[in-house]
Parts: structure tokens; sequence; C-alpha cells
């Protein structure tokens, strides 16, 4: 019998310039443990002409994590932040009570041509913790923890697994792991990861109980663990999760919370401008439509 409960397919969404692949939340599953939000960033190839500017804009009740495999972007936030993110680095950020940040293309790079891909994640923030006060870290790609096992290539983006830990700074149990291969291979997990599990395939495939999966999908464990499952050659795929929260989230916007009093105060700032303010920057995103999802 399969283990996979669920298939969640990328849906294409427009930020300007290029499409991402929408991911989560999705209407059949809104969270995969606290992970509450995942796009795709392309690939995309960006002319000279192209750029990323996604102007400030502001996030409460959650970390977001930026992952890049291809391209740079400038983080730009209200801390003060303005560093660059290349592939194989990590930007978390947290927004607690309330943060605002832009991501641009580097000026660098503006006048010639460029691609951009990665992947760019919502973590929620437990209950607990969700009003705290903002923080950023930045993780270089040779921080990461790398290990190889039967011919696999693990990398711990973020959280606990296998006995590694990775430096980003995370606030509740999780998971985030690359895995590469160039020869088949068969991957046995188990009840080594708890919590709730799912798979991104990036590139290549997996198998599962004599059904083979193509990329840009999320696979949907049927329960804690994945049990095992054979990675194709060349196949590049990422397994997250973690523990549920026992709170429902909402989501408005790039708000994130556990009531609808903490989104309509954020509305409210973002409306009257009281969030504050990323420094050199004077545009922002205007506040949308309402809507849930």
């Amino acid at each position: 019998m399969s283990n996979i409960h669920l298939i969640i397919e990328e849906r294409p969404a427009d930020i300007g310039n290029f499409l991402v692949g929408r991911l989560l939340p999705f209407r059949g599953k809104r969270m995969v443990g606290p992970f509450i939000f995942l796009d795709h960033i392309g690939p995309a190839v960006l002319h000279d002409e192209q750029n990323m500017d996604v102007l400030p804009h502001p996030h409460i009740g959650l970390s977001t994590l930026t992952y890049l495999f291809e391209g740079s972007i400038m983080h730009k936030d209200s801390l003060g932040t303005e560093i660059e993110i290349k592939p194989g680095a990590v930007n978390w950020m947290t927004a607690g009570k309330g943060i605002v940040h832009s991501e641009r293309t580097p000026e660098y790079l503006r006048h010639s041509d460029k691609k951009l891909h990665g992947l760019q994640i919502w973590v929620a923030m437990p209950k607990e913790l969700e009003e705290q006060d903002p923080s950023f870290a930045h993780i270089e790609a040779h921080e990461i923890p790398t290990w190889q096992t039967n011919g696999i290539d693990y990398k711990l983006i973020a959280g606990s697994a296998f006995g590694h830990i990775s430096p980003v700074p995370v606030l509740s149990p999780l998971f985030l792991l690359e895995l590469k291969c160039t020869t088949s291979q068969t991957v046995n997990i188990g009840h080594a990861l708890s919590g709730e599990v799912a798979i991104y395939i990036l590139s290549g495939s997996i198998e599962n109980d004599g059904i083979v999966y193509e990329p840009k999908r999320i696979l949907i464990a049927k329960q804690d663990g994945l049990c095992s499952f054979t990675i194709a050659a060349d196949s590049t795929i990422y397994i997250f999760g973690g523990t549920p929260f026992p709170e429902e989230r909402f989501i408005y916007w790039n708000f994130v919370a556990t009531t609808h009093e903490l989104i309509e105060q954020a509305k409210q700032n973002w409306r009257n401008q009281t969030f504050p303010r990323v420094p050199g920057e004077t545009e922002f995103v205007p506040r949308p439509e309402p809507k849930r999802i």
C-alpha cells in the first residue's frame, strides 16, 4: 500500500517579471508541521532590463526561509539588515510582532542577464512567541551540515534530523533536508523523523510502492515517517515537516497569526504606515483587498 496520502502540484503565481510555483498553502492541506507557505522561485532568466524588485512589505507571526539554487537576492529589512543571499546560504527572518523587508536584484547585477531559482518558505511561529521582537539570521552555505549515506548526499538546511542540527535558529521542532544522488538509491527513513512529513521533488523522481512521482509536486505522507522509497538517479528532493501546532493558523496576505484580531491590527498598522520602515526605502507594497485562504 502506498505511503502517500496527498499529492500537491505547483500552481503558477505571478510575482512580477517571472512566475513562481505555489505549493503551500493548499485547500486540502494548509500546513505541514509548522510549514505554512512554500513557493518554488523560477527557474527564471532575467534579461538586462529585468530585475527582481519586491518593494517593502510587512510580516507578522512567521519566520521566512530563503534558499537559493541559482542567482542572488539583496535583502533589506526594518532592523537595518542589508545582506546578499547567494546559493546554498540561508536567510532566516523572524517577523514576530512585525517586520518590513524588501527583496531586490543586487545593484551589480541589474544591468546584465541573470538567473534566479530557489525556495521561499514561511514557518509559522509558536503561539507563545508570535508577538516577540523581530530578528534576523544569515547562515552561510559552509555552515549547513552535510553528510553522505549509501550514495546519497544529505544537507540539513534547517532543524534537526538523523543526529544533526542546523545552525538556523528555528523556534519549534522541524526539519528541512536536501537529498541528492547520482545513482538510483533506496532511502529508508522509517520513523526517524517526528511529526508530519512531506517530500518536495525538485528534479528527477521517486518511486513508492510501484508508483513513480515526477517533479514539481509535494507528496504528503499518510503518517509520521515515510518508511522507504526509491530516489531515481540525478534527482534532488526536499524532505520537510515537523510537529504541528495545536492551534489553527490564519493567513491574510503576508500575515500569519493564531487570532483574527492580530491580523486585523496588522492590517490597520500597515494601512496607517506605523510598521517600522526599511532604512533608505520610501516605496512600499499597498495592502491588497481582503482575502483569506
